[in-house]
């Protein structure tokens, strides 16, 4: 029971927060078990075809063009892709990791891969069409510009940060899964 504990903290914090919550509020508490049962089916309605989408990446992709168009001689045109890939993507943020680590699995050079997790993360189409319904194009515009700027300056100074062997070692654990 003890190393369930050890292993499983977080549940174990929420279960115990769950119940301090019940002698409080118990109307809370349903909300907060209501809304956690919203989550796993999101989760449950998003993560299938994302792990579809990936297995037939793997076996439809061979390492070759990987490689090719986005390893480590890829140039510019790795990091087009990689943020075209990011920018047209679909659901949460969670979902781009399993793609990152089958991308650096592929032959993918490091900093295409870091480039496409930050595009993912906040320069996804639905969210730049969001921003100009809310804050207008013109700041949308100023936003988005930076933002793919410091994108591209940090996944070239991450590639370069990072030595041969530290790649190797997230390459190795990538394959291991």
């Amino acid at each position: 029971m003890l190393t369930f504990m050890k292993k499983n903290k977080f549940l174990v914090l929420a279960i115990i927060g769950l119940i301090v919550l019940s002698i409080v509020d118990i109307k809370l508490t349903v909300k907060a078990l209501d809304n956690s049962l919203n989550n796993l089916l999101n989760m449950l309605l998003i993560v299938p075809p994302i792990f579809l989408l990936i297995g037939l990446f793997d076996v439809w992709v061979p390492r070759e063009t990987v490689i090719k168009l986005m390893g480590e001689k890829s140039g510019a045109r790795g990091m087009a892709l990689a943020f075209f890939m990011g920018a047209f993507s679909a659901g949460p943020t969670i979902a781009a990791f399993p793609v990152a680590m089958l991308m650096i699995k592929k032959g993918a050079k490091y900093s295409n891969v870091l480039f496409f997790l930050m595009v993912w993360s906040s320069l996804k189409l639905p969210i730049v069409f969001y921003q100009v319904t809310t804050i207008g194009l013109k700041l949308t515009t100023i936003i988005n510009v930076t933002v793919f700027i410091v994108f591209v300056i940090s996944a070239l100074i991450a590639g370069k940060i990072f030595t041969e062997q530290e790649v190797k070692v997230i390459e190795e654990k990538s394959m291991k899964v």
